[in-house]
């Protein structure tokens, strides 16, 4: 039987393909645990993106957005004196906070988190012992819970077999609780085979959902079942990523808009047979976060398509060197590894990941996501970088920007 849709309007256009995967006796346990009903199977499967032009009407309005951090004690002594220990992981990015349970934060403690996560761009909790429901209240939060729902009507006979070459996988949920998505390599793997070679996914630098009017804020992700070895996943900052450039190649991009589009690709209603056509938002190549107002890269090689006024060639001249600044800088980065039921929430705003497949699918994952979704990106040439705010400019760095200020001066 195929699932009914979250919205009543939106109608499937065919039977969704029947999952017989066993679901890992780990995840089946907690959402036992949470009252989630499996009866009718796992995971729930919503009605799939057909569409391009009903894509763009969702959120497609302005959305008032205060950033919980912004209201925070910038000390966090709710949070951080209640917590057993914290371990900065490295010296830009990622903090582990050790003894307190996500689903127990105080609101207080939940606003300190998320300017904690948007110093530190991801935080870890360990042990955690949550249920979807849970997480998704937590994830309400900090934002508007992104919800896949897409399709409105369903497409023309005559078309059905343009659909069946360019349809995407609809997007699991966990049944009952919209909004939370199941992160399960194993289920993927039976849509899209991966392989060594090409481990596809979310093997790949990336940012969640940047073509969204609002782009993604704070994702949460909590795995309940991992592999024993590999399976790490390594993010970014973006904060540091902008400090890597010469102050005079900031110059070059601060203030310019790029074109950010969607992971997935839709069918033009008014000519399907052209094929399958993006979402496109357009957004700052540097953006600055409300809550600690530094200035950050915004940029991801796999949904970051053109600089706006530039020609192809240079575009794509400028766009690779930002991609290899924010990829191949080790210094910049965390790598994690997963042990059961830990939680991992990073701020989409500053970050970049990729989940490492080096486990090649031999031992099951399972995880539940939830993604708040932020502010419209904003740029201002007045914001300070990280280093800058926190006084850790060195000598060089020092002279390189007065360097600079005496060159737009003249």
């Amino acid at each position: 039987m195929a699932p009914a849709p979250i919205d009543p309007r939106i109608v499937d256009v065919a039977e969704p393909k029947k999952d017989t995967l066993a679901l890992p006796a780990s995840a089946r346990q907690r959402l036992e645990k949470a009252g989630i009903d499996l009866s009718a199977g796992y995971p729930y499967r919503p009605s799939r993106p057909l569409y391009l032009d009903d894509v763009y009407k969702i959120r497609d309005q302005d959305r008032p957005h205060v950033d919980p951090g912004s209201r925070a004690d910038p000390e966090k002594k709710a949070l951080l004196s209640a917590a057993k220990e914290v371990i900065h992981l490295t010296k830009h990015i990622g903090t582990e906070i050790v003894g307190l349970q996500l689903k127990d934060l105080t609101d207080q403690q939940k606003d300190e988190l998320a300017l904690l996560i948007a110093e530190r761009s991801v935080v870890f909790f360990r042990d955690q012992d949550l249920s979807p429901q849970q997480q998704k209240a937590l994830g309400e939060w900090y934002g508007e819970i992104e919800v896949h729902v897409d399709t409105l009507s369903p497409p023309p006979p005559l078309f059905l077999s343009i659909i069946d070459i360019f349809w995407q996988p609809q997007v699991p949920q966990v049944p009952g609780v919209p909004g939370v998505t199941v992160i399960w390599p194993a289920l993927q793997a039976t849509e899209i085979t991966p392989s060594f070679r090409r481990p596809g996914g979310a093997s790949r630098w990336h940012t969640d959902l940047v073509h969204e009017k609002q782009p993604a804020g704070i994702t949460h992700l909590h795995n309940d079942t991992v592999p024993s070895l590999g399976g790490d996943t390594l993010w970014a900052s973006g904060y540091a990523a902008y400090e890597k450039l010469s102050p005079a190649f900031r110059k070059i991009i601060d203030g310019r808009t790029a074109i950010y589009r969607s992971a997935h690709p839709y069918l033009d209603r008014k000519n399907p047979q052209s094929g399958p056509k993006y979402v496109e938002r357009e957004h700052p190549l540097v953006r600055v976060h409300p809550a600690t107002g530094w200035k950050s890269l915004f940029v991801n090689r796999a949904m970051t398509d053109r600089i706006v006024g530039f020609d192809k060639a240079e575009s794509d001249l400028i766009l690779g060197y930002l991609f290899d600044v924010y990829e191949k800088n080790v210094d910049i980065q965390v790598r994690f590894k997963w042990t059961p039921r830990t939680s991992a929430l990073w701020d989409n705003r500053i970050t970049i990941h990729n989940a490492s497949w080096d486990y090649e699918g031999s031992e099951p994952r399972h995880g539940t996501r939830v993604t708040s979704l932020a502010e419209k990106p904003f740029f201002d040439p007045k914001a300070p970088t990280r280093r800058e705010k926190l006084g850790l400019l060195s000598p060089v760095e020092i002279e390189e920007l007065e360097q600079q200020t005496e060159l737009l001066t003249i």
